[in-house]
């Protein structure tokens, strides 16, 4: 099945996010579908954190664990693998997309196998897994029922959790007729539900090689954990002979232990459930129980770049909860696809421009993405304050463009604007000359105590909201007429 829309991993040329964003805001049903799911999943939401009296101590301690993690993550690493191959398995490192495809290809052209199955992964999304598969020669089936409805309509993700969030059961019910052959089909959940059990049925006993994504991964022991609410992660990680996993580096966690702390974070934050119901551990390989061969391909992709930006590693304590997606007021209204990535909402907004680079087509308009209202540093269950990292990458787009020359080549009269205020603002003497030039130059602004509408460029500023003009006299000249002296000093 093919992925017709472009995403910043894709290497295409990939439209900004205003532009996709004005194609979603057309769509009145795509409006309906997301505020209806995304409100319904805030209030469960809500009542199931509500339960905790230590919420807030827990996501502190969701945060520190996967801070100390990222400090040391070369050692847990290390670790990891160490653990992993102790239990029976295989580890690989795999520096970009390409490896990581070409890795999972082998293993399966190794076993003749040209069927596999998947359990929903957004790490296979961002290699482009399937793609890669289907050009071996190797077809890959989703088995994730909202994964399984957007590779047989051809489409991508617009949701971490949900990625068939933007199709209502009619939507659904069609595609399931006309791809499926599904007959005398209604669009209730069961019915729906039982069409997509039995034609994945078949997938799953013939499948020699099964493919899953990581939530978590233990240094300690090297078990790798797999959370999911359908059953269908349960069968791909059990049934097939073999099974691959593609991790991301900063999915691992130090201890056992501290499954105590995330298994508490992660399924209320996501589906809103105590727990999910199928929660999935293995370690290696056990004699006569589940796959007999198990690798483990550990991915960076750029997450070490991340790494070294000091504000922006925060973003790799991401559990992929998808909390910050459900309360964002410009993903409810743009849904997911306007983000042109597999990292959609807030998190796509400073995860993709980071993995993918700054200066790439379509990421860096993602930053801007949002309104900085902050609710999404608000429910986030491992505190990565969103706001903060967005202003910074914002930081480092206007830089970009600065040191390629401005837009088209040309000085940028914003930066330049900003570089002047800023200097003016760092000396006293040129901040008091600026004031009593403007209190000069205001003149034909100012009326009935108040600047209206400024000019040029400038005009945008006003169309909102009104500025208070310079005043005649300033506070530094009202303290000196009023002691004699001048105000000296780093206090003045």
């Amino acid at each position: 099945m093919k992925i017709k829309a472009p995403d910043a991993f894709s290497g295409g040329r990939t439209p900004s996010f205003e532009q996709s964003a004005r194609e979603s805001l057309a769509d009145t049903q795509l409006r309906r579908n997301l505020g209806k799911a995304t409100q319904t999943i805030r209030r469960k939401r809500g009542v199931a954190v509500a339960e905790m009296p230590d919420w807030e101590q827990l996501r502190e301690a969701g945060r520190a664990l996967k801070a100390r993690t990222l400090r040391h993550l070369d050692e847990y690493l290390l670790q990891l693998e160490e653990s992993v191959k102790r239990a029976g398995g295989q580890v690989h490192w795999a520096r970009d997309a390409e490896e990581a495809n070409g890795i999972v290809a082998e293993i399966a052209k190794s076993h003749r196998a040209r069927e596999v199955v998947k359990v929903k992964s957004i790490a296979t999304d961002e290699t482009k897994l399937n793609e890669h598969l289907e050009r071996e020669g190797i077809e890959a089936f989703e088995t994730d029922l909202a994964e399984l409805i957007i590779q047989l309509a051809g489409e991508t993700s617009s949701h971490i959790l949900v990625p068939a969030i933007h199709k209502n059961r009619s939507e659904i019910r069609e595609l399931f007729m006309q791809k499926l052959g599904a007959r005398d089909l209604s669009d209730s959940p069961p019915d729906l539900a039982n069409v997509a059990r039995l034609y994945l049925r078949e997938k799953f006993l013939k499948a020699k090689v099964g493919i899953s994504g990581a939530n978590f991964a233990v240094a300690e022991t090297g078990t790798v954990c797999v959370v999911e609410s359908e059953g269908n992660g349960r069968m791909c990680t059990t049934l097939p002979p073999v099974l691959v996993t593609l991790m991301g580096i900063e999915k691992v966690i130090p201890a056992w232990r501290d499954y105590e702390v995330f298994m508490q974070l992660l399924p209320r934050s996501s589906t809103a459930e105590r727990m999910n119901p199928y929660t999935t551990f293995w370690t290696g390989v056990s004699e006569g129980d589940g796959p007999q061969e198990f690798h483990l391909i550990l991915l960076d992709n750029g997450r070490t770049e991340v790494l070294a930006d000091e504000i922006g590693r925060q973003t790799l304590n991401c559990i992929r909860c998808s909390a910050c997606l459900n309360v964002c007021p410009v993903y409810e209204r743009t849904g997911g696809h306007a983000y042109n990535s597999v990292y959609p909402g807030p998190i796509g907004a400073i995860l993709t421009p980071q993995l993918v680079g700054i200066g790439k087509p379509g990421s860096d308009s993602l930053p801007y993405a949002s309104s900085l209202c902050g609710a999404c540093y608000e429910v986030c269950p491992v505190k990565i304050n969103i706001p903060e990292v967005l202003i910074h990458l914002r930081g480092r787009v206007v830089r970009h463009k600065q040191d390629e020359g401005g837009v088209k080549g040309k000085l940028d009269p914003e930066n330049v604007a900003m570089k002047a205020m800023a200097k003016t603002f760092s000396d006293r003497r040129l901040y008091e000359g600026a004031q009593r030039a403007a209190r000069i130059g205001q003149w034909p602004l100012a009326r009935g105590g108040a600047i209206h509408r400024l000019p040029g460029r400038l005009a945008g500023w006003t169309e909102a909201r009104e500025l208070k003009p310079v005043p005649k006299q300033t506070f530094r000249e009202w303290w000196r007429s009023r002691n004699g002296s001048a105000m000296e000093g780093p206090g003045a």
